[in-house]
């Protein structure tokens, strides 16, 4: 059964297998690097929707017609449209894992460190909509009615991380840590929810935090 570690694990595996066929493939032909890495990064986004759909995630919203923007957190087409609120939240992924990336590969190429961040993401929002963790939001955050993202508004989301991770590439740095800062407190303020809270509430729930989103 597809579940927990199971899924994040596999698009990790399957990534890394890309990019060991990448790399061989690059020494006969180096200046295809930018297609090499594109094609990394469409493969990886086709297999993540493909074990989603295998975990029993929907395509689409499954009550209605798809709709660019969903802006209430609290109705059943949260998670389902294209965008909605938690969006934002993807715009700061994106920004983070730009840092990492070129913290941990500071010689290697743009492309090569996006498609190493869209492969996170990736696994990431596969982990995220395994029944392990949809249960998790449902039973420990405000999240009662969440039953997992359409694969619409998850492919949506990633395609976000990619934005946020090429926003701060071209951002300067005190612009893009003001940026996410102003980020977590509009969220906050906005949805009484953001990445920061939404991380800490996932692996230890605040029962003041929990009654306080609750009363948004």
């Amino acid at each position: 059964m597809l579940d927990g570690l199971i899924p994040p694990l596999l698009v990790l595996a399957f990534a890394l297998t890309l990019f060991a066929a990448r790399r061989s493939y690059l020494r006969s032909r180096p200046r295809h690097r930018i297609r090499a890495d594109l094609v990394i990064i469409l493969v990886v986004l086709a297999f993540s929707g493909f074990l989603e759909v295998e975990m029993g995630r929907t395509p689409t919203y499954k009550h209605g017609p798809v709709r660019l923007w969903s802006g209430d957190t609290h109705s059943d087409q949260n998670s389902q449209q294209i965008a909605d609120p938690y969006s934002f939240t993807h715009l700061v992924h994106g920004a983070v894992l730009y840092a990492v990336f070129r913290a941990a590969l500071p010689a290697s190429p743009p492309s090569l460190r996006l498609a190493m961040a869209i492969t996170a993401e990736s696994a990431w929002e596969v982990l995220e909509n395994t029944d392990m963790v949809i249960n998790r939001y449902r039973a420990e955050t405000i999240s009662l009615d969440y039953y997992g993202d359409s694969i619409v508004n998850s492919m949506s989301d990633i395609l976000v991380c990619a934005l946020g991770f090429c926003l701060a590439k071209r951002l300067p740095t005190w612009v893009t840590v003001c940026s996410v800062l102003a980020l977590e407190v509009i969220l906050a303020l906005w949805i009484r929810d953001n990445l920061t809270l939404n991380i800490l509430m996932l692996i230890h729930p605040v029962r003041f935090i929990r009654t306080w989103q609750a009363g948004a």
